[in-house]
């Protein structure tokens, strides 16, 4: 009988913060029919992973799980049936599965994209989950059109600081809102044309005031808490209000009011499940964000690298909220 293999995985064995996170061995994955078998060399943290391993999230995995389902790596071994990547390739993953904090992982082939020339394994990790999210809401939510006043909360956060870079690809005039100047500094290189810093300026008196009175077009919150209702009252006369996420902790109370009279929209936005929903229509959303990232005109931000047996500082950035732009685990090969 031959032996199976072991392998360097970090488990979540107990909800907790991210200081409860194990690195420890795991038996070697295999892959079954439509499955691929990966050697990761990145895999990025994101904000609903600290709240999965803190029993937080609107998806609950069964006890003990390996974390991570954003992924750079390369493939080793084909399941049954698997034509589109090959044994080899450079691919990266944003999957619904987990896995990915670990020396390899067995991922749908069809969640797999190969990565273009000239973009490296930790950048590929780092892009679609953000890049996805934000141009799902963008695009798809808001229908955000070239000139109008997007907001975006959080800005210098993963999916914030992506949804500055598309904003600006589709010809929106952006306003950045963070909690630094290092932050909003980091926005403009990605193409911010206005900023606000939310601790030292009046959210609400900036926006009418970067735009001449007219208020915010569109809105993109990752944030919630104390910021959501100021911006809903700067909001522009038929503009979009997108609920991303609740950084913050706090999920907000809004005053329905605000709608009525503005006759403004409040919209949820789950790219998660629209991937799961509507394949088709995600993958011309892949299409564009491949074609851009290849162009170079989007590029992940990634501001922090740990090694597998730091993955529980790379959380904890992201708990404390002071990751900018991306932060990802790598593995060393």
């Amino acid at each position: 009988m031959a032996m199976v293999g072991r392998m360097k995985a970090v488990q979540c064995v107990q909800w907790g913060p991210p200081e409860s996170l194990v690195l420890g061995e795991v038996p070697d994955p295999s892959p079954g029919a439509g499955e691929v078998l990966l050697d990761i060399h990145a895999c990025a943290v994101n904000f609903p992973d600290v709240l999965l391993i803190q029993n937080l999230y609107q998806m609950k995995p069964t006890l003990p799980f390996i974390p991570g389902s954003e992924i750079g790596g390369v493939v080793r071994q084909l399941g049954e049936g698997v034509t589109n990547v090959a044994v080899g390739d450079q691919v990266f993953v944003s999957s619904n599965t987990f896995g990915g904090m670990a020396e390899m992982a067995v991922m749908p082939a069809s969640d797999c994209v190969v990565v273009p020339d000239g973009v490296d394994l930790v950048h590929a990790a780092a892009f679609m989950y953000g890049h996805g999210t934000s141009y799902h809401a963008l695009s798809d939510r808001a229908h955000l059109k070239p000139g109008e006043f997007l907001l975006v909360l959080g800005a210098a956060g993963g999916v914030g600081l992506a949804a500055v870079e598309l904003g600006a690809l589709m010809g929106a005039r952006v306003i950045a809102a963070a909690s630094s100047d290092e932050k909003l500094a980091l926005c403009r290189k990605h193409g911010a044309e206005f900023t606000i810093n939310y601790a030292t300026e009046d959210l609400k008196t900036r926006i009418r005031e970067l735009t001449n009175n007219h208020g915010a077009d569109v809105i993109y919150d990752a944030v919630g808490g104390p910021f959501s209702e100021p911006a809903l009252r700067s909001i522009a006369l038929n503009g979009r209000f997108l609920v991303i996420g609740f950084a913050a902790g706090d999920i907000p109370k809004l005053p329905l009011n605000l709608t009525l009279l503005k006759e403004c929209q409040v919209i949820g936005v789950f790219w998660g499940n629209y991937v799961r929903r509507s394949p088709e229509l995600n993958q011309r959303n892949v299409d564009f964000l491949m074609d851009n990232l290849k162009a170079g005109k989007l590029s992940p931000y990634v501001s922090a690298a740990f090694p597998l047996e730091r993955a529980s500082e790379a959380f904890r950035q992201l708990a404390d909220r002071k990751a900018q732009g991306r932060v990802v685990v790598t593995v060393e090969r």
